[in-house]
């Protein structure tokens, strides 16, 4: 409560500052809203002019430029490098450089296939009517599947011991082709995402396979046996360990010089046995030349 004022000078005085004390409350009240809304719109007009600048950018690089080509074609070496370098590493019979040639080979192909789409359609357009000139854009990326089966065929082989090798591997090509075609398509977020998942695939993968079929209660054996009569004991010691045979496949080994018959066996283990100890304890058999788990 104000004081009690003496005369009428002191009332008009009170009256000002209350009044002044009041233009300032609604001046900072409306200043700090201002400041609010301001900021407001300044952060959503900055993430409008990002997301637009990005669209702007991958818009351009979509397109059939020098930038986009240059930057399509090194994308390809270095995806196709990272896939070929797993295989590198484990002595395939493709490895680094031929994942490396077959992204760039599948993106140039995809190129190829859009510039001329482009060409028919604005240079060579008078050209193509005279002619009943017609293109299929996707007909290019087709031969290129086609071309790549070949090549995973030839990685591909059946070994004397009757084990297929190099599936991955063809398998790695492949993917390697379809990974170039979606670059040279300039369909970057699709093609980053399978590099990121075919990366797993073949780098992270392998540990947890393996962790898993040493977990399996099913195994597949080869031994390799110097006579028939010592597969008898390989089948007592079996029974003793109380392993089931679900199949057995006997072949006489030719070129062998130590061993005369390779036996694959097909059985299921005991619960939480151990693969390496039944193989430890086969492996000390008489006769057994060579022993190991096949997949």
């Amino acid at each position: 409560a104000p004081p009690s004022p003496q005369g009428e000078g002191f009332r008009l005085l009170w009256s000002k500052m209350r009044f002044i004390d009041s233009l300032k409350s609604t001046f900072r009240v409306r200043f700090l809203n201002n400041i609010s809304v301001c900021g407001r719109i300044s952060y959503a007009d900055r993430t409008d002019r990002k997301e637009q600048v990005m669209e702007n950018v991958f818009e351009y690089l979509r397109q059939l430029n020098t930038v986009s080509m240059m930057l399509r074609i090194v994308l390809a070496v270095v995806m196709g490098g990272l896939l070929g370098l797993e295989r590198e590493r484990k002595s395939s019979p493709a490895g680094f450089r031929t994942y490396m040639l077959v992204a760039i080979g599948s993106t140039v192909t995809m190129m190829l296939s859009q510039y001329l789409d482009v060409m028919l359609q604005t240079r060579w357009l008078a050209q193509a009517q005279a002619l009943g000139v017609q293109h299929d854009v996707s007909r290019f990326g087709a031969q290129v599947i086609n071309g790549v089966g070949f090549l995973g065929a030839g990685t591909i082989i059946l070994t004397g011991r009757k084990r297929v090798k190099g599936l991955t591997t063809a398998a790695g090509l492949w993917a390697s082709a379809c990974l170039g075609l979606a670059i040279g398509a300039g369909f970057y977020e699709c093609a980053l995402a399978s590099m990121a998942m075919i990366f797993v695939c073949m780098y992270a993968l392998p540990a947890t396979e393996q962790m898993i079929i040493a977990r399996s209660r099913y195994m597949n054996i080869l031994a390799e046996l110097d006579r028939f009569e010592h597969f008898g004991g390989v089948a007592n010691l079996l029974h003793e360990e109380g392993v089931r045979v679900h199949d057995v496949d006997i072949n006489k080994e030719k070129d062998s010089h130590t061993a005369q018959l390779s036996v694959r066996l097909s059985v299921y283990l005991p619960k939480k046995y151990n693969h390496m100890e039944l193989l430890a304890k086969l492996s000390t058999l008489a006769g057994v030349v060579s022993i190991e788990e096949v997949q």
